[in-house]
């Protein structure tokens, strides 16, 4: 059991380590990633919703 807390700690450390090391976005970058991710979950969003309208059609049409 104590084996795991000393683990846990030294876990711990090292991640608080690491984290001081990573390279964090500007604000300028993280608002410019964002409005790509937005757009691009949009046009994907839309592009499966005019998939599935189609196939739908198409399916109407051929069961009649």
């Amino acid at each position: 059991m104590a084996n795991v807390v000393k683990s846990s700690g030294k876990f711990l450390k090292d991640v608080s380590t690491e984290m001081k090391r990573v390279s964090w976005p500007k604000r300028k970058e993280l608002v410019r990633y964002t409005g790509v991710v937005i757009a691009t979950v949009a046009f994907i969003a839309v592009f499966f919703a005019i998939a599935d309208y189609g196939i739908s059609t198409l399916i109407r049409f051929i069961l009649g």
